[in-house]
């Protein structure tokens, strides 16, 4: 005969809510597959996105450091080959589009927090189910110097190794025990995955280590210098101590199984385990300096943030509180709230001089060291000057004919009658040779050789002319003769130093 048993009471049921967020951490990816038939830019059904998604997941995950993650376009490179594989067919630009599709997807491009939530429920402890919210990311970009980098987080790390919220120190001696007895045994294939796992777990410990230091520099009350992280610290030193001494063993083995293997497959798979083994040992060193300087960086921390003071305000979240109430209402009620916004966050410009000590302070005040150098001077650039010619050579021309003087002599302002007959700029030409035989330059006519020169003189008339003003001008033509030291040339005149020039009409 059966007694009916009474029902035994709900009691929180950690283990299913691990695996619940556990199957959360891969509904990004496997809706990926459920939403590359909207892609209106490519056929993307012979794509497998959540392949490609843990693809993504593993090169961010392997090429992260402590300090630095891993760069945006190195990572799209190396997934950008995984997916030409799967459509060799397609082209290069297609390929490189599906990478950076996913790679947005896992970072959740488009939202505010970007990142994912799922819903669960929990048994609470007077037997009542609650529904929670579970939020998490996968991907995230930080800003360095150069840009962005990308880190893959614990919850994209567990969905590498099948896991969530596993003891980091726990699973890194399963693994790395696993992996020992695999190599001793020679599968290399199964330690090749167990040595991947293995180097998983070393980076989400670096991981956690480093989210402790940068919440420490946001603010170090947040967390608990006192026990927890000199606790963490601690054990972190032994776990890398222990490492050493297991990766180095295990090391050791891995060169023995290549080196004694005649099998080609053999010796490349040892040879794959030996850099991952490697890398693991370097990721060691990384989190051992990174260990060792936590305690300076603590107390720097404590001493910068001690001495800061109080925030004043609030830090306001444009985006969520004031942009996206601003949309939903009508341009008349918008005005208001953003002439009080910019009112507020643009400060005034203070005088440059507060106060009389301050003025007294600055007049004061010893002038500076000039420098000895300006800096570097930047070489002028310097536009060519176009080259405009006054008078052509036919202008030239016909003014020499006017000046040739055929009657043995003429007054200017006949000379600028005639030169009207042709171009203005004939009797600008005209004018401008008669002012210049006022005086003309005998001795450059000498060394030159031009046989005769042309000469003005006065008069006591003025110039008869609408166009030019002054003297009227007498021009008429003389000769030159040079005569040497030291000869007797006819009307020559002998003299103790140099030439004589004379002219003659």
């Amino acid at each position: 005969m059966y007694h009916d048993l009474p029902h035994p009471p709900h009691l929180p049921d950690e283990g299913l809510v691990r695996r619940v967020k556990a199957l959360a951490c891969t509904a990004p990816l496997q809706a990926l597959d459920q939403r590359k038939a909207s892609l209106d830019w490519a056929d993307a059904t012979v794509y497998h996105m959540a392949e490609i998604a843990l693809h993504t997941i593993d090169q961010v995950t392997i090429a992260m450091d402590f300090d630095i993650g891993a760069e945006h376009t190195k990572v799209l490179e190396q997934v950008k080959h995984f997916v030409a594989a799967q459509a060799p067919d397609r082209g290069d630009a297609e390929h490189a589009a599906v990478a950076d599709w996913v790679l947005q997807r896992l970072i959740n491009v488009g939202t505010v927090e970007r990142g994912f939530t799922w819903l669960y429920g929990l048994v609470g402890d007077q037997g009542v189910y609650e529904r929670f919210e579970f939020d998490f990311k996968l991907l995230v970009e930080q800003s360095t110097s150069d840009g962005f980098s990308l880190r893959a987080t614990d919850e994209a790390i567990n969905v590498l190794v099948g896991a969530l919220d596993t003891d980091v120190e726990s699973a890194q001696i399963a693994a790395e025990v696993k992996l020992d007895n695999l190599i001793r045994r020679g599968r290399l294939a199964d330690a090749k995955l167990a040595a991947e796992q293995a180097r998983y777990r070393t980076v989400q410990y670096g991981e956690t280590l480093r989210r402790y230091l940068d919440a420490t520099r946001r603010d170090v009350r947040t967390v608990d210098w006192e026990r927890v992280v000199p606790d963490l610290l601690l054990n972190a030193l032994d776990h890398i101590e222990g490492r050493y001494t297991a990766e180095h063993a295990i090391l050791t083995n891995i060169t023995a199984a290549r080196d004694d293997s005649d099998d080609p497959r053999h010796k490349q798979r040892a040879a794959e385990l030996v850099e991952i083994v490697r890398d693991c040992i370097r990721r060691h060193m990384q989190l051992q300096k990174a260990v060792q300087e936590a305690g300076d960086q603590f107390r720097s921390e404590q001493d910068r943030q001690l001495f800061s003071g109080e925030p004043q305000r609030a830090a306001l979240h444009l985006h969520g509180q004031l942009l996206l109430p601003l949309l939903g209402l009508p341009v008349g009620r918008a005005i208001g709230p953003v002439y009080d916004f910019f009112r507020g966050a643009v400060a005034p410009a203070p005088p440059e001089v507060l106060t009389l000590p301050s003025l007294v302070e600055r007049l004061l005040q010893s002038p500076s060291e000039p420098q000895r150098f300006a800096g570097e001077i930047r070489e002028p650039q310097l536009e060519p000057v176009p080259e405009t010619e006054l008078f052509t050579p036919e202008h030239f021309r016909q003014a020499s004919e006017i000046l040739s003087l055929r009657g043995g002599s003429a007054l200017l302002s006949d000379l600028l009658a005639r030169a009207r007959r042709y171009e203005p700029q004939v009797a600008r030409l005209v004018m401008h040779r008669a002012a210049h035989a006022f005086n003309p330059p005998v001795g450059d006519a000498v060394r030159g050789g031009v046989p005769e020169v042309l000469i003005a003189a006065p008069v006591e008339d003025a110039l008869d002319s609408r166009e030019f003003g002054g003297d009227e001008l007498w021009l008429t033509k003389a000769g030159v003769r040079s005569a040497v030291s030291g000869t007797h040339e006819p009307g020559a005149r002998h003299e103790e130093f140099g030439d004589e020039v004379s002219l003659h009409g």
